[in-house]
Order: C-alpha cells, then structure tokens, then sequence
C-alpha cells in the first residue's frame, strides 16, 4: 500500500486500482496526488536570507497566502545546496498549486531559465517579483528601478554632489541594467558628468561594497548610490577604512529599506522597497490563477520611496592633493 499512496514504480495498474478503491470505500480521503488536485500549497523561492529584504518579503507573502487559505512552502538556495531548479522539482513533487520566485535566476540573463519554461508548459500559476522577463511571459510585480534611482540622483544633487558614483549587481543583473539606464539618463538631464570609473558592480555583499566603493572613493567620488543596503554598509565601511567619514566626507544611498538601516551608524539614507504591496500583488496575481481569473502578463511597477536619515550630507569639497592622499 506504501508504494501506491507514494506513487512509487513497481506496482500494477490492477493492484494500484484495488487498493485505491479499498481507500473509497473505508472512507479514507486519497492523498491529493492521487486525487488528480493540487495542494493548496505556495512555493516561495528565495536567493537567500542573509540580506534583510528577503525574510520581510517573505513574511508579507506568507502572510498573505494564508489569509487565502493556502501555505507556503520556503525555498531558499544556498552554497552547496539546492539549486532553484532542483527546487522546482521539488515542489512539483508536492503537487503544489503555484510558485513565487523572488530574485531567482531569471533577473540573471546568463542563467539557466529552462525550469521557467517548464512550469509554464505545465501551465503552473508563476509570479515574479523584480526583473520582468518578457520570454517566460510570467506575471511580474517589481519596484521601479529608475524612479529609485532618479530618487537618489536628485538627493544627492540637491545637496550640491557632482561627482556621483552607482554601485551595482553583476552584468547580467537586469534591476542592475534598468539602475544603470536611469542613472546615465539622470547625470545626462542634470548635465552632471560622469566618468569611465563611477560605476563599479560587485556582489550583492558588504564584503562586495566595501572592495568596490574603495575604488570610487580613491577616484573623488563624493556621493555614492548603491543597488542595496548590504552594498551600501559596505560602502561606508569603506569610507572608514579610507580615514574618512560618512557623511562629513562621502554620502552613501542604500536601496531597499531592508531591518534595523535606521539603527546603523550613521542611519542609512536609503530608498524604500514597497515590499507590502508588492508581495501583497504577488499573492494576488498568483492566486488569481490558481482560481482561473484572467490575469495580465503585464509587469506592475511600484513607485519606491526615498528615506532620508544620516548617511547624507551636502558635499565637501576635496581638494586635488585630499583625492591623492587617500588614493595612496
């Protein structure tokens, strides 16, 4: 009987039929793969739990999977571990009715997108948050990368930066390539230049901000903007490590708003990720599959919100010979 409720090979059509109806008729319930339904069950895929945002996402998503009456079911990948392929293998084995993927491989074009395709022929409701990509034709709901940076942009020349360094995601990253076209649009319509090494891109780490943000700063970059908080505490621990201070020297924008950058030191100036409504849409158009709705393809963008706290400041003018003093 194991092998049949675990849908294990080996066991006859004839065998698997008797004991399934010797289930009907004790009056016990199949389990739901043997029923033909799906669970109501949710996965939710993550890149990782280190970095703030992604737990607060996924305690809006499961939240509000559950006022829906389904449960989520959290993939998180990790060195090592699972890859987020072997995941959604995983949750097809569970019979689960739709996934969520949150920073998955398809905001990276030279991953492996094969397992998006897949759940689309199987005709699996999916939601993608951040980085919509036309070719899965999935739903997306995403934070507006460009008016983030266009936020930023504006902060920091209002407060009289004009040397303005972007700290970003790796090439393939594309909320890094949307960054990167709103902050050359921007320094253009500002008429601020930019040179050939105020954009750096690193990991998604303090460790990664910091080695990148040394470089800006030993050029005389004056105000940096960076694709996310973690970046941007790297950046100031790179100020430091300079001699030089945040935001008496160097101002530092962070993105997302992620846990505690209000009790940082200085408090991060950053740019808030509307992760409520955006995980709340994402059950909504995840669910509204899962119930037959018709549901748009269409990404929606949610407009960010600049947080300003103690990481900026009006700039400091540098002299030629303070640049070649940290420089050394």
């Amino acid at each position: 009987m194991s092998r049949v409720l675990n849908g294990k090979p080996g066991v006859s059509d004839s065998t698997r039929a008797a004991v399934l109806t010797a289930l009907d008729v004790l009056g016990y319930e199949r389990p739901t793969q043997l029923r033909g339904e799906r669970a109501r069950l949710v996965g939710l895929v993550l890149p990782e739990l280190g970095n703030p945002i992604f737990p607060a996402l996924a305690e809006v998503v499961g939240g509000a999977l559950a006022q829906r009456g389904f449960t989520p079911v959290l993939c998180t990948r990790t060195a090592g571990g699972l890859s987020e392929s072997d995941y959604v293998e995983m949750l097809l084995e569970q019979q689960v009715s739709g996934v969520v993927f949150a920073g998955g491989h398809y905001a990276e074009a030279d991953a492996p997108h094969e397992h998006y395709h897949r759940l689309r022929e199987l005709r699996l409701p999916v939601v993608l948050v951040n980085a919509a990509s036309e070719a899965l034709g999935c739903p997306c709901v995403a934070t507006d990368d460009a008016v983030a940076v266009e936020q930023a942009f504006s902060h920091l020349t209002s407060l009289g930066h004009e040397r303005i360094g972007l700290v970003l995601g790796p090439a393939d990253h594309m909320p890094s390539r949307r960054k990167l076209e709103a902050f050359t649009a921007a320094a253009r319509s500002a008429g601020v230049p930019i040179g050939p090494t105020a954009v750096e891109r690193s990991l998604f780490s303090l460790e990664g901000g910091q080695a990148v943000a040394t470089r800006l700063v030993r050029d005389g970059i004056t105000g940096i903007i960076c694709a996310s908080d973690p970046l941007a505490l790297g950046a100031i621990r790179a100020v430091r490590r300079l001699g030089m201070s945040v935001p008496q020297d160097v101002s530092v924008v962070g993105f997302d708003d992620s846990a505690f950058m209000n009790c940082t030191n200085p408090p991060l100036t950053t740019v808030r990720q509307p992760i409520e409504a955006v995980g709340r849409a994402a059950v909504t158009l995840l669910v509204g599959q899962i119930e037959g709705a018709p549901v748009t393809a269409e990404e929606l963008l949610f407009e960010p919100e600049l947080v300003v706290r103690g990481s900026t400041a009006p700039a400091k003018v540098r002299t030629l010979a303070a640049v070649a003093a940290v420089a050394l």
